[in-house]
Formats: C-alpha cells, sequence, structure tokens
C-alpha cells in the first residue's frame, strides 16, 4: 500500500450508511464569481471575549471581527481576512474565563487594540452581525462608539432555528448539525463558523439561513414593557415569554417582551385583558436594526 490513504472517499463511504455522521473540518470558503460589486453588501461578523458578562465593569481581552460580502438574497459571495487582537485587561483575568476561553495572562500581557484600527476596519460593514448580539454589541459600543451608528443583526436569535428542526442556537452545535467543526475558544474561528452557518442552506426553508436573518433584520420589532403589571401574574407573563429587568439601567425594572409589527396590537389588547385588567397606557417603543440589543432600548 502506498500514498496516502484517501480519506474522502472513506468518509463518503461512511456517510451512505445511515450508521455514522462525518464531520469535516471547517475549511475556507472559496468566493462565488459573477456578483457585480454594486448587488453586494459588506457584511462583518464580530466575536469578543471578555473578563465578564457586565459590560459596565468587564472589559474585552479579545475582539475578532471577519469582513465578508454577501448578496441581498443572502449569498454569502466572499469572506476576507479576518481580524483578531488580544488586549490586556485592567484587571487579572478570571480563572474560569481562562479554563472557557483559553485566554491567559501570559497571551495579553502588553497587548492593546488599536481603537484607530478597529475603526477603519469596521466602517465599510452595511451590518454588524455576533452570534448573541445582545452581549456583543453592549461591549462593543462601550469600547468603539461606532460600533452605535451601524445596524446589527444576531444570528442566534433571528434565525427560527427551532422551526428548521435544530435542538439549540449554540453555535458549535448549530455547526456539528451542520456537518463540520472547528477550532474553538478562539475568537475569529468562531467568527468564520457562524459566517459558514449563515451561508449554508437551511433543510426547511431551502434558502441560506443569511436569507432569514436578514429578512428578520431589517423588520421593526416593538418593545412592551408591563410595568406595574400585579404581581400575581409573573408566572404568566414568563410563560409568555416575558424577561425581567432587574438591572438599574435607566430602564423599567419591569417584565418586558419583544413582538412584530403582526403582534403587536394584539399583544397590548392581551395585556389590557389579562393581565392589568383595566386601561392603562403601555406605549410599546419601535425598535429597529440600528438599536436593537444596544442599551438604548
Amino acid at each position: 500500500m502506498t500514498g496516502e490513504p484517501d480519506l474522502e472517499k472513506f468518509a463518503a463511504a461512511l456517510e451512505k450508511s445511515p450508521d455514522y455522521k462525518v464531520l469535516r473540518r471547517l475549511q475556507p470558503r472559496a468566493p462565488i464569481e459573477g456578483f457585480p460589486g454594486v448587488e453586494t453588501r459588506a457584511g462583518l461578523f464580530v466575536d469578543v471575549e471578555t473578563t465578564g458578562l457586565n459590560p459596565e465593569l468587564d472589559e474585552i481581552v479579545e475582539l475578532a471581527m471577519v469582513p465578508f460580502r454577501y448578496a441581498l438574497d443572502g449569498t454569502v459571495v466572499q469572506v476576507l481576512d479576518p481580524f483578531d487582537r488580544l488586549r490586556e485587561p485592567s484587571t487579572p483575568i478570571p480563572p474560569e474565563i481562562t479554563a472557557l476561553t483559553g485566554i491567559t495572562a501570559e497571551m495579553v500581557s502588553g497587548k492593546e487594540i488599536d481603537l484607530a484600527e478597529v475603526v477603519k476596519f469596521a466602517a465599510p460593514a452595511a451590518l454588524v452581525i455576533a452570534h448573541n448580539a445582545a452581549f456583543d454589541r453592549r461591549f462593543l459600543e462601550r469600547f468603539c462608539p461606532m460600533f452605535s451608528t451601524k445596524p446589527w443583526a444576531c444570528s442566534m436569535a433571528e434565525v427560527d432555528w427551532a422551526a428548521e428542526g435544530f435542538e439549540g442556537t449554540k453555535l458549535p452545535y448549530l455547526a456539528m448539525a451542520q456537518g463540520f467543526f472547528y477550532d474553538r475558544h478562539r475568537a475569529a474561528n468562531d467568527c468564520l463558523a457562524a459566517i459558514e452557518v449563515l451561508a449554508r442552506e437551511l433543510p426547511r426553508a431551502r434558502v441560506p439561513a443569511l436569507a432569514k436573518l436578514l429578512e428578520r433584520a431589517r423588520q421593526p420589532t416593538w418593545r412592551i414593557w408591563a410595568e406595574n403589571s400585579p404581581f400575581e401574574c409573573k408566572d404568566f407573563l414568563k410563560a409568555r415569554g416575558y424577561r425581567w429587568n432587574g438591572e438599574e439601567n435607566g430602564r423599567p425594572r419591569a417584565w418586558y417582551i419583544d413582538v412584530s409589527d403582526v403582534q403587536k396590537d394584539a399583544e397590548l389588547v392581551y395585556m389590557q385583558r389579562e393581565i392589568y385588567r383595566y386601561e392603562v397606557e403601555l406605549n410599546p417603543v419601535r425598535v429597529t436594526a440600528y438599536d436593537r440589543y444596544s442599551d438604548r432600548v
């Protein structure tokens, strides 16, 4: 027997059997030719690793950004070279963060992220995407105000993964469910994996996941605050999808929910009839991609 074994041949043979599932290492996505620049947009996938979960107290220790171009139908046309920088925080990295991210004090020692470089790199983006944008956006807007001027979307929340048959929304799970794996623990790899997940066709909708994300991101939503709602109704609100804001963040300490244009009027009627049971002015707040996932909502 001479030469390297034909592993792809073996993998193809295994895939024909219902008893095996093959995972392939994520490979760089080849560009698609034939899309004029005027018909594509600049996307930017971002991911941050931080010293903790609180954007007011914790700090970014790694920032990765991967630019890509996409067509308006959700086709990922080209993935470009990543930006990936480490940064030494003002306080020690907690051991649990090192265990989670693999980032140690030695790795970040003496390193900084140049704000001007970040601005130059991110400026062309027509849309910023993160997998859990509610986390990344709040950190990045504090670090670099330019991110507050961009529309954002979330690959975890703005694709209905459950409707497509996926049992979870975590990125490693979505990757494995789509037949590939990648080297985790580094932010740039997470960005590349997420772009690949978005580029692939959904099993039921038969369109790229990015197409569904763009559709959702373009639509305004409404945030309804259930201020001063009866305490005994909290379980009903929670079961209906309301979340509690208990933070001192300038917004009401109350239950809230985000609904679509189509759902808004029905939700207001529900609140009047089933929760408050008297006339109350709820004043829903209109939310677009320019504010969604930010502290401004």
